[in-house]
């Protein structure tokens, strides 16, 4: 019996590989624009939070957000707001998660890609600033 191989080439996975790290590489290019544009003294809170690229809400974060099935975040903020720190507190990581997938799933135009992940940086970071998101609809940042 003649032998057949299985699976995909190397070379063809060698190929999807290159363009699946191109496509990440420039989804973080868009991240890295969106926090090089925020502005003093904002800008400074960025120090106090680990920023984190993530393909998809985990389904921890899925539950503990509420979520159906037909629902995604765009970002979410792990964390202490500024504006509840206490001088006894324990200090543990503050983090941001910017989704890959439902953005670029959402906006496959570049332009309205990178308005989206501008908005949903800051929209995060003003959480950690302890902006709700009742203020930040008010705000027109929502």
């Amino acid at each position: 019996m003649p032998k057949r191989r299985r699976g995909i080439p190397a070379s063809e996975l060698a190929a999807r590989r290159r363009r699946r790290e191109a496509r990440h590489d420039r989804f973080e290019n868009l991240v890295d624009q969106a926090l090089a544009g925020i502005p003093m003294p904002f800008a400074a809170a960025l120090d106090e939070v680990a920023i984190v690229i993530a393909d998809e809400p985990s389904p921890a974060q899925r539950r503990e957000n509420g979520l159906r099935a037909d629902e995604t975040l765009y970002g979410l903020y792990d964390g202490t707001p500024r504006t509840a720190w206490g001088a006894d507190d324990v200090p543990f990581p503050n983090t941001i998660t910017i989704f890959r997938l439902p953005l670029e799933g959402d906006f496959p135009d570049p332009l309205d890609l990178e308005d989206e992940v501008r908005i949903t940086v800051i929209h995060e970071l003003a959480h950690h600033l302890g902006i709700d998101d009742e203020r930040l609809e008010e705000l027109g940042v929502d």
